[in-house]
């Protein structure tokens, strides 16, 4: 569980190659954070709260998560409503990067706190402009306290 316990950035996402390319903005960006890649909402939730294969996580919760919304098992609506509902975790800054644009998402998204959402493909250009805006890279850069 050592690869677990210096995470920064949680990404959740199915598509291995989405994975890669947001990776890949990352490093173009210059954030070298640690990145820890889960595939489905459920292995998410139980990273976040250490359950299930993650109960015995150590270390911080990530700075940040970039979230898929169409993602088997569990969706990340239901991982934002739980994240969000959640006092101690709520805090934690989410990126929803979605290849749905039906405004229902959007507006359920924004509904639950989440602090930006992109639609895929996203630019490396735009990525990073949505890091920068949000506060996102200067929390994940500066490694806020957890």
């Amino acid at each position: 569980m050592d690869d677990y316990e210096a995470v920064e950035i949680l990404l959740v996402e199915d598509s291995d190659a989405d994975a890669e390319l947001i990776v890949r903005a990352l490093r173009k960006s210059n954030v070298v954070n640690k990145v820890v890649r889960l595939r489905d909402g459920v292995e998410a939730l139980e990273f976040v709260f250490r359950e299930g294969a993650f109960s015995e996580r150590r270390g911080a919760q990530p700075r940040l998560i970039l979230l898929d919304l169409k993602m088997p098992r569990l969706g990340g609506i239901d991982v934002l409503r739980r994240l969000k509902a959640d006092d101690k975790e709520k805090v934690i800054p989410v990126v929803v990067l979605t290849s749905s644009a039906e405004e229902r998402d959007v507006v359920e998204s924004y509904q639950l706190g989440v602090n930006s959402y992109l639609v895929k493909p996203v630019e490396f250009s735009a990525f990073t402009s949505v890091i920068n805006q949000t506060g996102l890279y200067w929390a994940v850069m500066n490694r806020l306290p957890s």
